[in-house]
């Protein structure tokens, strides 16, 4: 089951809100010695994660299927870069970042038990069912917090964005659980900045007629600019039109660009045949992420959920062009910075 963008937590009686975790979307399904952990697209995650399995198997006995998430805690929040190192080839690397970094598995749902399907069941008896389950359990197995007052989840919002929380998640009590339906509500933190438009890739079905996305850049304290993300929220009339548009600034685009070694590396590397490192998506091994340089003379503006590190979390929604501000403008210390906030008090909620 997903949930849709809503533009405020909705109250009223009958809601049942939850924070929104930052991690991987999994499915774990248990039968007596055997555990298989699954991700939104039907990928096994356990050979990412094989700490967890062995933690399912010693907390949570019998037969089982679980809706959740796979988080990683470090010393400042939800360390989402920390989940993406997992998605690794190699077996003896993803041995040795789950020691380092290990996985936590937070539970939201209850699907099925022992015999019983329960996705025809309303969500308030699913969550008593899921309680009683997780009753007592330990580290890394978690239960989410919930709660059925709007506006603890509106203090929710708030401070356990500096966690790393996406924002909220408002599910109806009455429902029950529907598959592949939109029918929970998610309210993310947005906010915007100015960013210098430093490139842009190809769009994955009109290379050299549709532009796929804009990359985005901001200047640090030393001068520096840095890459942050991507938007690339274009109707195809606009991706199209982005492609005359961009010509001009294509135009010895590498002159004194900031990122032109970079540019240079990438391009040699490709026609040599060589797999850079960050040259493919380590979700999809066929995406092409090389890109094209542009003068560093445009600014944008972008809609933003939370920063992670120093770049976007999320692809960013493009709202209009800048032409009043200049590129010296887009610094990092025009972004909202917010307070961290102790994991430990949403784990122990």
């Amino acid at each position: 089951m997903l949930a849709k963008l809503a533009d405020a937590i909705p109250g009223g009686d009958g809601w049942q809100y939850e924070p929104k975790w930052d991690g991987f979307r999994a499915i774990v399904f248990r039968d007596g010695d055997e555990t298989y952990i699954q991700s939104r697209d039907l990928k096994p995650l356990d050979r990412y994660f094989p700490e967890l399995p062995p933690a399912l198997r010693a907390a949570l006995p019998g037969r089982y299927v679980l809706d959740g998430e796979v988080v990683i805690a470090g010393p400042d929040g939800l360390d989402f870069d920390s989940l993406l190192l997992r998605i690794h080839p190699a077996a003896s690397r993803v041995k040795l970042l789950a020691a380092q970094t290990p996985a936590s598995f937070v539970a939201w749902d209850l699907l099925a038990f022992d015999d019983r399907d329960l996705r025809g069941v309303e969500l308030g008896e699913r969550r008593q069912l899921l309680e009683r389950l997780l009753a007592g359990v330990q580290p890394p197995i978690h239960l989410t917090p919930a709660t059925l007052d709007a506006s603890c989840a509106a203090d929710w919002f708030t401070r356990f964005e500096g966690a790393g929380f996406d924002g909220v998640v408002a599910k109806r009590l009455s429902e029950p659980y529907q598959p592949g339906k939109r029918g929970w509500a998610k309210i993310k933190h947005v906010r915007t900045a100015d960013c210098v438009v430093a490139g842009f890739r190809w769009h994955k079905n009109g290379p050299g007629t549709l532009v796929g996305s804009l990359l985005l850049g901001l200047y640090d304290d030393t001068g520096r600019l840095n890459s942050v993300g991507v938007t690339s929220s274009f109707t195809m009339e606009a991706r199209a039109a982005l492609v005359e548009e961009l010509a001009p600034l294509r135009e010895n685009a590498l002159d004194g660009h900031p990122w032109a070694e970079w540019a240079e590396f990438e391009a040699a590397a490709r026609a040599s045949g060589q797999r850079m490192p960050g040259a493919k998506s380590r979700w999809n091994a066929d995406k092409d992420l090389s890109w094209e340089p542009l003068r560093i003379e445009r600014v944008c503006e972008v809609a933003y959920d939370h920063l992670q590190g120093d770049r976007f979390r999320h692809a960013t929604t493009f709202r209009r062009w800048r032409p009043d501000r200049t590129p010296a403008d887009c610094r990092y210390d025009q972004l909202e910075v917010t307070a961290p906030f102790e994991l430990k008090a949403v784990f122990g909620g």
